[in-house]
């Protein structure tokens, strides 16, 4: 019996320990590095030949909830790195009063050029679900039942749009940026089926500096077909990273049909550079991230014969 009774408290012990560790790793990851908020910084060979360089701020993924206090000023404070374009790819809201927040948010960049897509946690609002479940399956299925947008979608999109932004939800457009033309295509959140390509088809324009492509969910039909047709920027956000990554091995899912190598960060498409944002937030009913920092990122564009 003694025996028996020095094995139990080994195996107490051991599992109290077990529990200290997951205690502090999730303390970690909810509140240390769900905050450490970091901007990436890349040099890229993307625009025509004789064009002056040019400064692309890529946020994503806010799931901004209006207590989100380190989070607003973060993203406020980014002005001071004097971006030339602005572009945001999507999921700014998880809550119904997070519009003026996330205006707040941006404060002096909305001053700047810029342009949008949505994600569906702009139009649909988060609900509890088991995290388990990104590992086996897309949390696409989870708006099959849902119909009726109940976030405030329509008034983010035109407060962006009062102030000069351009909304690419399957629609192109134009703008001027460090002075040169932008040629832009985007396409609606194909993770709930709302993208259409078809409706900004064709080859990009030639004569501009930059010709850019932006989607919030990474799907390659969409990723190959702005590729055909020229672009040579594509600005995605939607997988979070992984949001909770491995040491040694990264992301374990990417929730679309990226693969996980460019489940966020730079990397070639084709002829095309692809930037997929890990985003700065999180679902309110997962706030954690581990070995994936909340992030933005500044692309510093020169020209491809440089």
């Amino acid at each position: 019996m003694s025996g028996q009774r020095a094995g139990l408290r080994r195996f107490g012990r051991t599992a109290a320990a077990v529990a200290a560790v997951g205690a502090a790793g999730l303390a970690y990851a909810s509140v240390v590095e769900r905050n450490w908020f970091r901007l990436r910084r890349y040099e890229l060979p993307v625009l025509s030949p004789g064009a002056a360089p040019m400064r692309v701020l890529h946020l994503s993924d806010a799931h901004l909830t209006p207590g989100r206090r380190m989070l607003i000023d973060w993203v406020r404070g980014l002005e001071r790195y004097e971006p030339d374009l602005v572009v945001n790819t999507g999921d700014s809201l998880a809550h119904p009063d997070a519009v003026e927040p996330f205006l707040e948010a941006l404060g002096p960049l909305l001053d700047r050029p810029g342009a949008f897509v949505f994600g569906s946690n702009d139009m649909f609002s988060p609900r509890f679900k088991n995290p388990a479940r990104y590992l086996w399956r897309s949390s696409s299925a989870d708006y099959r039942d849902r119909r009726e947008p109940d976030l405030p979608w329509r008034e983010l999109g035109a407060a962006m749009e009062k102030a000069g932004w351009l909304d690419l939800d399957n629609r192109t457009g134009a703008l001027s940026a460090g002075g040169q033309r932008v040629a832009a295509a985007g396409v609606h959140d194909s993770h709930i089926g709302l993208d259409r390509y078809d409706e900004v088809a064709g080859p990009a324009p030639s004569d501009a500096a930059l010709r850019l492509g932006v989607l919030h969910s990474p799907e390659p039909a969409n990723l190959d077909r702005f590729e055909a047709d020229g672009y040579d920027l594509l600005l995605a956000g939607h997988t979070h990273g992984g949001q909770v990554c491995l040491p040694l091995y990264g992301t374990l899912v990417t929730n679309c049909g990226i693969d996980r190598r460019r489940a966020w960060g730079l990397s070639r498409y084709g002829r095309a550079h692809l930037h997929v944002s890990g985003g700065l937030g999180t679902s309110p009913y997962a706030p954690v991230r581990f070995c994936c920092r909340p992030e933005a990122a500044l692309l510093e564009l020169v020209p491809a014969d440089a």
